[in-house]
């Protein structure tokens, strides 16, 4: 009676405990199941990526191996030409004179319809055509600007050339009217104006510098000339006081000074 009752289960004892522990959670069961569908399922697109990649180079490979192989006496269209006395390697034609290799094959892979790539190509033809109107008018402004300035400089080296020439008439105008014993000049503006002034002399030539200002730096020159030949008998250009009239109109080049260049 003893030994049954030993030999019956102890539903107190570990053993009985730790088997019970380790049957009654049913979580980690549906953990594992899930883990591995998900598994399953990644396995599953990765093979379906590799057999549309595998499927694309496949068919690539055969078309490569189609076109590198020649046609043989299987194809009917090479054999009705070999009936009609075509040999391989001949050139097309009753003369011979057409192609020999086959027209080649271009794949189309996009998803563009006909006249697509026409289109595409007259788009990128039509900027290419825009950029360079828009270089070629910048590059034909900067040159406007470019000459702008070049005009600009040289009638500005002008306009010093001419009030050098002035200055240099006045100074010479006043030297040899002061040889001549004239005190006063024909116009206040024929001589330079001395640094010290009374100012009756002051208003005087102001007054005559106001009449003369409708006068340009070239008109001035020109008169002032005139007279230093006329009066004197002198060039400015040629620096020379000449003789007599006849002297003067044998040997000097001109009244200006560009007859001088």
């Amino acid at each position: 009676m003893k030994l049954n009752m030993a030999e019956e289960e102890d539903y107190m004892s570990d053993s009985f405990v730790n088997v019970q522990q380790d049957v009654r959670p049913g979580l980690p069961m549906l953990r594992q199941v899930r883990e591995a569908r998900r598994k399953e399922e990644k396995q599953q697109e990765a093979n379906l990526k590799n057999r549309q990649k595998s499927l694309k180079q496949e068919e690539q490979e055969r078309r490569d191996i189609g076109l590198k192989n020649a046609l043989g006496c299987e194809n009917r269209g090479f054999a009705l030409l070999q009936k009609m006395g075509y040999r391989s390697g001949q050139a097309l034609g009753k003369s011979g004179d057409g192609i020999v290799e086959p027209i080649p094959l271009t794949v189309k892979t996009g998803k563009g319809g006909i006249g697509h790539e026409t289109s595409l190509k007259r788009k990128a033809e039509e900027r290419l055509e825009s950029y360079k109107r828009k270089v070629h008018m910048k590059n034909q402004a900067q040159e406007n600007a470019a000459e702008q300035f070049r005009m600009r400089l040289k009638n500005k080296q002008d306009e010093m050339k001419l009030e050098g020439d002035l200055k240099r008439s006045q100074r010479a105008c006043q030297q040899l009217d002061n040889q001549k014993n004239i005190q006063i000049p024909r116009e206040s503006w024929y001589w330079l104006r001395p640094e010290e002034e009374s100012e009756e002399e002051e208003e005087k030539e102001d007054e005559d510098d106001y009449k003369s200002e409708d006068l340009s730096v070239l008109e001035k020159l020109q008169i002032l000339t005139d007279y230093l030949r006329e009066e004197h008998l002198y060039c400015i250009w040629c620096g020379t006081t000449y003789e007599d009239k006849e002297d003067l109109s044998s040997n000097c080049p001109g009244p200006s000074s560009a007859d001088h260049d």
